[in-house]
Parts: C-alpha cells; sequence; structure tokens
C-alpha cells in the first residue's frame, strides 16, 4: 500500500516541479503564473498537452522544442525531478498524510525560492506571502503548534534582522522574509539550527565560489539558497542533529 503512496507523492512532485517551472521564469517579471498558456520561449508557439508531460517530454523530445527545434533548459526537468523526489522523502520521512503534504508544501517554496533568488537575486514578496499563509494553515493546528510556529517565525525573521541592521544592509529583506516564512513550519528549535547552518553553508560555499571564480567579496552572492538547503536539512534530521548536539554537551 505505502508504495502505491509513494508513487502517488512522486507524480504529484512532478506535476508540482512543472508548476514551479513557471513560477520560476514568470514572478520576477511581475507576470502572471496562470496565463497566458504555456508556450516555446524561442518561437512564441502554444505548447500542447503532450509538451507538457514533466521529464518525459524533456526525455522524448531530445531536449529540443518540438516545434522550432531550440534547446529547452535543462532546468526543467531538475526541478520536476527534485520535486518529485522530494515529495517521496516527505512521505517515506513523516508518514502522515499532515506531515508530508505540510512538509512537500514546503519544500515546492523552498525550490521556487532558491532557483529565484540565484537567478535573479531577489525574492518575490508574493512567494513570500504564500509561503508564510500555507504554513499557518497547514501547521497551526494546535495550541501548542501554534505557538512553536510564532516563537520560529519571530527568530527567523527577527535574527536576521538585527544581522541586517548590524551589517548596514549585508542581508537583503527578501532573505528576512524567508526565514520567517520557513520558522512557521520548522518551529523554534530548527529555526535556530537552519539559521546555524544557512551561515555555515553560505559562509564555506559562498567563499569557495570567490577563491574559484576570482569574485571580490563585494560582489552579491545570494543566501535564498544557502537557507532553503538549511531549512530542508533542518526539516527532515533537524531532531537528530540536535539531540546529537545535546549529548555532546552532556
Amino acid at each position: 500500500m505505502m508504495y502505491y503512496i509513494y508513487l502517488l507523492f512522486f507524480v504529484l512532485g512532478l506535476c508540482t516541479g512543472s508548476f514551479l517551472n513557471v513560477c520560476i521564469c514568470r514572478m520576477p517579471g511581475g507576470s502572471s503564473v496562470v496565463a497566458p498558456p504555456s508556450s516555446c520561449p524561442h518561437c512564441n508557439t502554444r505548447l500542447g498537452a503532450c509538451d507538457l508531460i514533466p521529464v518525459l517530454s524533456y526525455i522524448f523530445l531530445g531536449g529540443k522544442c518540438r516545434y522550432c527545434g531550440s534547446r529547452v533548459s535543462l532546468q526543467y526537468p531538475v526541478i520536476e525531478m527534485l520535486a518529485g523526489m522530494f515529495f517521496v522523502l516527505a512521505a517515506w520521512h513523516f508518514g502522515s498524510t499532515q506531515g508530508a503534504l505540510s512538509a512537500s508544501v514546503f519544500i515546492s517554496f523552498l525550490l521556487a525560492v532558491s532557483v529565484i533568488d540565484l537567478y535573479h537575486h531577489i525574492i518575490p514578496d508574493k512567494i513570500v506571502v504564500f509561503g508564510m499563509v500555507s504554513g499557518i494553515l497547514l501547521n497551526f493546528y494546535s495550541i501548542p503548534a501554534v505557538l512553536n510556529g510564532i516563537l520560529g517565525f519571530l527568530i527567523g525573521g527577527g535574527i536576521l534582522f538585527l544581522v541586517a541592521l548590524v551589517s548596514r544592509g549585508g542581508m537583503g529583506g527578501g532573505d528576512i522574509k524567508l526565514a520567517a516564512a520557513a520558522g512557521i513550519y520548522l518551529g523554534w528549535q530548527n529555526t535556530l539550527l537552519m539559521l546555524f547552518l544557512g551561515f555555515l553553508l553560505g559562509s564555506v560555499i559562498g567563499l569557495t565560489i570567490v577563491l574559484l571564480q576570482r569574485k571580490t567579496i563585494k560582489e552579491k552572492i545570494p543566501f535564498g539558497p544557502f537557507l532553503s538547503a538549511a531549512a530542508v536539512i533542518s526539516l527532515f534530521w533537524g531532531n537528530i542533529l540536535i539531540e546529537w548536539y545535546l549529548a555532546l554537551l552532556m
């Protein structure tokens, strides 16, 4: 029975990934994610249903547009597959429908934010508002959960807001709002872990990029993808990491 549930979540993840690609391409420019229908960015031909099957259309068409032969970005199948695999992981890890659904929505939010920030160095307010509202609807199911989510919200947004004040603009407003939204899903303990891991990943990987690409430290490296990766780690393995750390202190 569980295999059918995993398959269902995988297919749901593929379809969600397809929609996330639309959001990634349109939201930075302020375009609607609903209309107009999808079309080839090169020849503007409207795509049919057979052109929009997640992953399979890309494979069968050899990564090219059916109508003009232009190359299709590898981003499309990669995002679809990532969403599918993470949805299955959510179903396996949390088991319950509510937990798996909440984690799947959270991961979808993080995927879209990460790619948009990576490409455009912005985190659109609309997607952050979606993350906050969906987090409240999916996670505020009891008084302890509400309190935990509110504390996560305040800690995530508050700490990065203080960092922005101290660094005088070194932290963007989008990152602050992203951390606050993630806190609703993670609760206060895993939000602290997310921030620690986010700064750790950002420092190590950011410094490596600077050295390899010979960039100056003043060149902006988006923090959203690092914070999102840290949020995913905290979501799935946060309790284990926290228990391990506390055991070291005993």
